[in-house]
Protein backbone atom coordinates (compact mmCIF):
# COMPACT_ATOMS: atom_id res chain seq x y z
CA UNK A 1 0.00 0.00 0.00
CA UNK A 2 1.51 3.32 -1.25
CA UNK A 3 1.72 5.67 1.29
CA UNK A 4 2.39 10.00 1.32
CA UNK A 5 6.00 10.31 3.12
CA UNK A 6 4.13 13.13 5.16
CA UNK A 7 1.95 10.37 6.44
CA UNK A 8 4.09 8.10 8.01
CA UNK A 9 3.84 7.54 11.86
CA UNK A 10 5.69 6.04 14.39
CA UNK A 11 5.58 2.20 14.32
CA UNK A 12 4.91 2.34 10.67
CA UNK A 13 7.06 -0.75 8.53
CA UNK A 14 8.30 0.73 5.13
CA UNK A 15 10.06 -0.02 2.07
CA UNK A 16 12.96 2.34 1.44
CA UNK A 17 16.04 1.79 -0.58
CA UNK A 18 15.36 -2.29 -0.78
CA UNK A 19 15.42 -2.36 3.05
CA UNK A 20 12.46 -3.29 5.43
CA UNK A 21 12.02 0.26 8.06
CA UNK A 22 10.40 0.63 11.02
CA UNK A 23 9.57 4.68 11.79
CA UNK A 24 11.05 5.55 14.97
CA UNK A 25 10.33 9.19 15.59
CA UNK A 26 8.78 11.57 13.21
CA UNK A 27 8.88 15.46 12.79
CA UNK A 28 6.72 17.57 10.78
CA UNK A 29 8.62 20.35 9.97
CA UNK A 30 7.78 23.55 7.30
CA UNK A 31 10.92 25.98 6.78
CA UNK A 32 9.90 29.47 5.92
CA UNK A 33 10.97 29.30 2.39
CA UNK A 34 10.08 25.79 0.35
CA UNK A 35 7.70 22.73 1.12
CA UNK A 36 7.09 20.84 4.21
CA UNK A 37 8.51 17.85 5.08
CA UNK A 38 8.65 15.10 7.58
CA UNK A 39 12.22 14.11 9.32
CA UNK A 40 11.88 10.60 9.91
CA UNK A 41 14.11 8.42 12.13
CA UNK A 42 13.99 4.72 10.74
CA UNK A 43 15.62 1.14 11.92
CA UNK A 44 16.45 -0.98 9.82
CA UNK A 45 14.78 -4.14 10.77
CA UNK A 46 17.19 -6.82 8.86
CA UNK A 47 20.43 -5.26 10.31
CA UNK A 48 19.74 -3.23 12.94
CA UNK A 49 20.70 0.23 11.22
CA UNK A 50 19.34 3.81 12.11
CA UNK A 51 18.98 6.04 9.40
CA UNK A 52 17.31 9.47 9.25
CA UNK A 53 15.21 10.73 5.76
CA UNK A 54 13.21 13.48 4.99
CA UNK A 55 10.08 12.67 2.82
CA UNK A 56 7.94 15.59 0.97
CA UNK A 57 4.65 15.71 0.42
CA UNK A 58 5.02 14.47 -2.98
CA UNK A 59 6.93 11.49 -2.53
CA UNK A 60 5.54 8.42 -1.83
CA UNK A 61 6.72 4.90 0.15
CA UNK A 62 5.44 1.50 0.33
CA UNK A 63 3.83 0.56 3.70
CA UNK A 64 4.46 -3.46 4.63
CA UNK A 65 2.03 -5.20 5.98
CA UNK A 66 3.63 -8.35 8.66
CA UNK A 67 2.03 -11.34 9.68
CA UNK A 68 2.06 -11.86 13.43
CA UNK A 69 2.15 -15.01 15.17
CA UNK A 70 1.65 -16.01 19.18
CA UNK A 71 5.09 -17.39 20.39
CA UNK A 72 6.15 -18.20 23.82
CA UNK A 73 9.82 -17.73 25.23
CA UNK A 74 11.21 -20.91 26.13
CA UNK A 75 14.81 -20.55 27.75
CA UNK A 76 17.88 -18.57 27.19
CA UNK A 77 21.46 -20.20 25.62
CA UNK A 78 23.60 -17.79 25.74
CA UNK A 79 22.69 -15.05 23.17
CA UNK A 80 20.28 -17.72 21.49
CA UNK A 81 17.00 -16.85 22.57
CA UNK A 82 14.65 -20.40 21.63
CA UNK A 83 10.55 -19.34 21.27
CA UNK A 84 7.57 -21.98 20.45
CA UNK A 85 5.03 -21.38 18.08
CA UNK A 86 1.76 -21.71 20.35
CA UNK A 87 -0.11 -23.09 17.33
CA UNK A 88 1.65 -25.55 15.60
CA UNK A 89 4.37 -26.02 18.56
CA UNK A 90 7.48 -25.59 16.25
CA UNK A 91 10.48 -23.85 18.11
CA UNK A 92 12.36 -21.29 16.86
CA UNK A 93 15.93 -19.76 17.54
CA UNK A 94 17.28 -16.13 17.33
CA UNK A 95 19.99 -14.01 18.10
CA UNK A 96 19.38 -11.80 21.00
CA UNK A 97 20.04 -8.88 19.14
CA UNK A 98 16.29 -8.61 17.38
CA UNK A 99 15.28 -7.78 20.68
CA UNK A 100 17.42 -5.23 21.52
CA UNK A 101 17.52 -3.97 25.47
CA UNK A 102 14.01 -5.83 25.79
CA UNK A 103 15.86 -9.05 25.48
CA UNK A 104 16.82 -8.65 29.37
CA UNK A 105 13.22 -8.61 30.96
CA UNK A 106 12.53 -11.77 29.17
CA UNK A 107 11.15 -14.96 31.31
CA UNK A 108 10.43 -18.17 31.17
CA UNK A 109 7.17 -18.74 29.24
CA UNK A 110 6.52 -15.43 28.86
CA UNK A 111 3.94 -14.93 25.59
CA UNK A 112 5.23 -12.88 22.48
CA UNK A 113 4.10 -11.64 19.08
CA UNK A 114 6.55 -12.18 16.75
CA UNK A 115 6.38 -10.34 13.44
CA UNK A 116 7.21 -12.08 10.37
CA UNK A 117 8.46 -10.80 6.55
CA UNK A 118 8.43 -13.22 4.02
CA UNK A 119 7.86 -15.75 6.66
CA UNK A 120 11.14 -14.72 7.78
CA UNK A 121 11.30 -13.53 11.76
CA UNK A 122 12.06 -9.42 11.80
CA UNK A 123 11.06 -8.49 15.73
CA UNK A 124 9.53 -9.96 18.22
CA UNK A 125 7.19 -7.87 20.83
CA UNK A 126 7.06 -8.19 24.13
CA UNK A 127 4.43 -7.10 26.77
CA UNK A 128 4.58 -3.10 27.51
CA UNK A 129 5.11 -4.04 31.12
CA UNK A 130 6.33 -7.11 33.21
CA UNK A 131 6.91 -7.59 37.02
CA UNK A 132 10.38 -7.87 38.62
CA UNK A 133 11.92 -7.60 42.05
CA UNK A 134 14.26 -5.22 43.24
CA UNK A 135 17.48 -6.76 44.68
CA UNK A 136 19.19 -4.17 45.32
CA UNK A 137 18.38 -0.20 46.14
CA UNK A 138 20.77 2.64 47.51
CA UNK A 139 19.36 3.88 51.18
CA UNK A 140 17.59 7.25 50.83
CA UNK A 141 19.36 10.39 51.76
CA UNK A 142 17.79 12.24 54.87
CA UNK A 143 15.76 15.49 53.49
CA UNK A 144 15.75 14.05 49.87
CA UNK A 145 12.01 12.79 50.08
CA UNK A 146 10.56 16.29 49.80
CA UNK A 147 11.40 16.11 46.12
CA UNK A 148 9.97 14.04 43.40
CA UNK A 149 13.48 12.47 42.95
CA UNK A 150 14.59 8.80 42.32
CA UNK A 151 17.21 6.37 43.99
CA UNK A 152 18.75 4.01 41.59
CA UNK A 153 17.90 0.46 41.92
CA UNK A 154 19.12 -3.41 40.71
CA UNK A 155 16.30 -5.85 39.31
CA UNK A 156 16.43 -9.23 39.71
CA UNK A 157 17.41 -9.63 35.88
CA UNK A 158 20.59 -7.42 36.29
CA UNK A 159 18.98 -4.12 34.71
CA UNK A 160 19.58 -0.71 35.96
CA UNK A 161 16.67 1.37 36.79
CA UNK A 162 15.37 4.77 38.98
CA UNK A 163 12.52 3.92 41.45
CA UNK A 164 10.92 6.21 43.88
CA UNK A 165 12.30 6.55 47.49
CA UNK A 166 10.35 4.21 49.39
CA UNK A 167 10.89 1.19 47.50
CA UNK A 168 13.46 -1.32 49.01
CA UNK A 169 15.20 -4.12 48.46
CA UNK A 170 12.31 -7.39 47.48
CA UNK A 171 9.86 -5.34 46.46
CA UNK A 172 7.92 -6.67 43.59
CA UNK A 173 7.12 -3.48 41.20
CA UNK A 174 5.90 -3.16 37.61
CA UNK A 175 8.52 -2.39 34.81
CA UNK A 176 7.65 -0.39 31.28
CA UNK A 177 9.81 -2.51 29.12
CA UNK A 178 10.98 -0.32 26.37
CA UNK A 179 11.19 2.54 28.40
CA UNK A 180 13.00 0.61 31.01
CA UNK A 181 10.90 3.10 33.82
CA UNK A 182 9.35 2.30 36.73
CA UNK A 183 5.69 2.09 36.32
CA UNK A 184 3.77 1.28 40.01
CA UNK A 185 4.62 -0.83 42.75
CA UNK A 186 2.84 -4.82 41.75
CA UNK A 187 0.03 -5.72 43.94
Amino acid sequence: MKISGVDIRPGNIIEYEGGIWRAVKIQHTQPGKGGAYMQVEMKNLIDGRKNNVRFRSAETVERVRLDTTDFQFLFRDGDALTFMDKVNYEQITLDAGILGDAAAFLQDGMDVVMELYDERPISVQLPDTIEATIVEADAVVKGQTASSSYKPAVLDNGVRIMVPPHIAAGTRIVVDVYEQTYVKRAD
